[in-house]
């Protein structure tokens, strides 16, 4: 007959296993978003980038690499929960302090370094459209950003008058707020194109982005950090209850 300790303690180890396999589903589901973004930033945000950073930026890589990590050990979480065996519910412990840890800082250094960033993004964007030539990687993306924001230059659309572009060629199609009606000649005329383009700058515009999303983004970003300290307690707490009760899954 089965000991009372063991009787009591057998519910509590259900409930604990239901609970670790539920938040490891979650675990790796989250895992597979951050590989899709991480692709997606690659493949797809490439030439903004360029616009964001002087140089070629790995963070995109470090997404994917995380988010596979993520994958993997989410599976092993729920393999390990399975099996019951403390060994592996301990060391997926550990694999999500590790994540909370990186996510962490993750987090803060976005969140203290937000100015840098602005300015690193308003050195960048200054030099696409004072050297922009209307067909390399920087200059279709400022052209992308002009068009999806409905904006024109950094701070306004007076910026194009100090490019390289604008003697030849004047202010790019993509400022204009009715393509249709743009003409060459308008765009290289100062006085015509303002009444033709978009009024406010894109700097304006990407810089207001950051600083009205930035809690929101900090918010979702520590409070998925933090869900890793629930994993971290649910592992060992199921780790604890089977080594000391010595409780053999079926």
């Amino acid at each position: 007959m089965m000991a009372p300790s063991r009787m009591e303690t057998k519910p509590v180890i259900f409930i604990l296993k239901t609970l670790l396999l539920l938040y490891s589903f979650i675990f790796w589901v989250t895992g597979v978003v951050l590989l899709s973004v991480g692709l997606w930033w690659k493949f797809m945000l490439g030439p903004y980038m360029l616009l964001i950073s002087s140089g070629p930026t790995n963070a995109p890589y470090a997404l994917a690499g995380t988010g596979a990590a993520v994958v993997l050990f989410g599976l092993f979480g729920c393999f390990a929960t399975c099996r019951g065996r403390p060994w592996m519910l301990k060391l997926y412990a550990v694999f999500l302090s590790l994540v909370f840890m990186i996510e962490l800082i993750a987090g803060i250094s976005g969140f203290v370094f937000r100015h840098e960033i602005k300015g690193t993004f308003l050195t960048s964007y200054s030099e696409a459209v004072m050297w922009y030539n209307g067909y390399d990687e920087r200059s279709m993306a400022v052209d992308s950003v002009q068009r999806t924001l409905h904006c024109c230059g950094v701070q306004n659309y007076t910026s194009w008058f100090s490019s390289v572009y604008f003697p030849a060629s004047g202010i790019p199609a993509s400022c204009c707020v009715t393509y249709v009606e743009c003409s060459k000649a308008e765009l290289k005329n100062a006085t015509l194109a303002a009444r033709k383009v978009y009024r406010q700058g894109c700097y304006e515009l990407v810089v207001s982005f950051i600083e009205n999303n930035m809690a929101v983004i900090a918010g979702v970003t520590f409070g998925i950090a933090f869900s890793q300290v629930l994993g971290t307690s649910l592992a060992c707490c199921l780790a604890h209850f089977i080594s000391t009760n010595q409780y053999e899954m079926v």
